[in-house]
């Protein structure tokens, strides 16, 4: 007792101020971008806290279990905050390093690994794919038949106007796997073999017959077109698609929880998936083209976490740099934020159809702020989100970086999100 006096008088309590600056260095010293306080980088610290309280109400209506949000104006984190559960069945507080499968939101990284390396030289977006998968030569287009009764009978096939090129890929104007007339015999010709490898997938697919004539429509490619880009990557990289991107992306970010694969020290990280219902949320399994621990594609199977994925935006808001690393020319970020597909979004219904809003490389545009009806978003942003509901976008103009990370898809959480974001801006 007489020695923690005696330590008490020799080492006086710090200054409040100080124990509070001393905390926030602590719990940032790991990350690539700083932290400031809302008002230093125009943002109100009263307004931001409405994400927290929209967070919650969608976890008390039971919509989602929980919740990491992260927002950066100017280069700084303004808000920082985990709220609900990441496992409701053992109570298990979220946490803002849980670890998300961050599903599509993989695309973007993809599409950054492929812009590197046309950067390089090693490959150009008018590249035809058959010139790394040499499968993809002469593609050929499903037609659907129609019987005496004018009912559809099946698909035949007549060969492609032109060949599928690496900017039919990366802007889903391929048609292949899109989800079209083509889908049974896709499946059939090139199953997604989660033993496999992308090699192996990607070569099959090149034998699979297309939704359309190439460049003509925009229809999601879900998992076939990007990850035929990852394949790509490995041919002209020299590496396995998962290696380029730990290599040349992710360490040199600092993006240290990224990977196809969660390592067994951090899995207890990982949060518990749910669906939602009409008795509340459900336990949802991990599915199989998520947990294969070999195929690893360009359209999905990333774990990330909320801080990890702001190093990835940041960097693009920042034109390709990040904390003296570059990884893309500001004019290479510039293409991937550019509409890339004319009209051909605001058409395609399914997952587009939003007047307003354009498509660039992996990533939806906004064209016009005011004409994207739901979106909250400033004209120029750009991003995209994920299956299990995860979202993210960059704001050039605001110079702003937001990311939603969930475990729960569906229902107004995205737009809330943004519109949380947006009007926290005071300056």
């Amino acid at each position: 007792m007489h020695t923690n006096s005696v330590r008490d008088r020799a080492c006086p309590r710090w200054p409040a101020m100080f124990v509070l600056v001393f905390l926030l260095a602590v719990a940032t010293a790991w990350a690539q971008v700083p932290a400031a306080a809302p008002d230093e980088v125009g943002m109100s610290a009263n307004r931001l806290d409405r994400i927290g309280e929209m967070i919650q109400r969608a976890i008390d209506a039971k919509q989602i279990s929980g919740a990491v949000t992260v927002v950066a104006r100017r280069g700084r984190v303004a808000h920082f905050e985990a709220r609900g559960l990441m496992d409701i069945e053992s109570n298990a507080p979220m946490r803002k390093d849980a670890i998300f499968p961050i599903a599509s939101m993989t695309k973007p990284v993809t599409a950054v690994a492929i812009l590197m390396l046309v950067e390089e030289g090693k490959i150009r977006l008018a590249d035809p794919v058959s010139r790394f998968v040499p499968e993809f030569k002469e593609p050929k287009v499903a037609i659907r038949r129609s019987d005496s009764a004018g009912e559809g009978g099946g698909i035949y096939t007549v060969p492609a106007e032109r060949e599928v090129t690496v900017h039919d890929l990366i802007t889903h104007t391929s048609g292949l796997g899109s989800g079209g007339v083509a889908s049974e015999a896709t499946s059939r010709i090139a199953p997604r073999d989660e033993t496999g490898t992308v090699a192996d997938w990607a070569a099959a697919l090149g034998a699979a017959p297309l939704d359309f004539q190439p460049g003509t429509r925009w229809a999601y490619s879900g998992l076939a077109g990007i990850d035929t880009l990852g394949r790509i990557v490995e041919v002209a990289s020299g590496l396995t698609f998962d290696e380029f991107l730990r290599q040349r992306v992710f360490e040199p970010l600092g993006m240290k929880d990224t990977a196809f694969n969660v390592p067994e020290d951090k899995k207890q990280r990982v949060v518990t998936l749910y669906r939602r219902t009409p008795d509340g949320l459900e336990l949802r399994a991990v599915p199989a083209w998520l947990a294969t621990t070999t195929l690893h594609g360009g359209g999905g199977g990333l774990w990330s976490t909320a801080e990890d994925y702001l190093q990835f935006a940041q960097m693009l808001v920042n034109g390709g740099e990040l904390n003296g690393t570059r990884l893309l020319g500001s004019r290479t970020v510039a293409l991937m934020a550019s509409n890339h597909v004319g009209g051909l979004y605001e058409k395609a219904g399914r997952v587009g159809g939003s007047p307003g809003k354009g498509f660039g490389l992996t990533v939806d545009v906004v064209l016009d702020g005011v004409a994207a009806r739901g979106d909250h978003r400033s004209t120029g942003s750009f991003g995209w989100g994920g299956a299990f509901g995860t979202a993210w976008w960059v704001d050039p103009k605001e110079d702003l970086t937001a990311v939603l990370m969930v475990q729960t898809p569906g229902g107004p959480l995205r737009a809330d999100f943004q519109n949380a974001v947006m009007q926290a801006i005071v300056d």
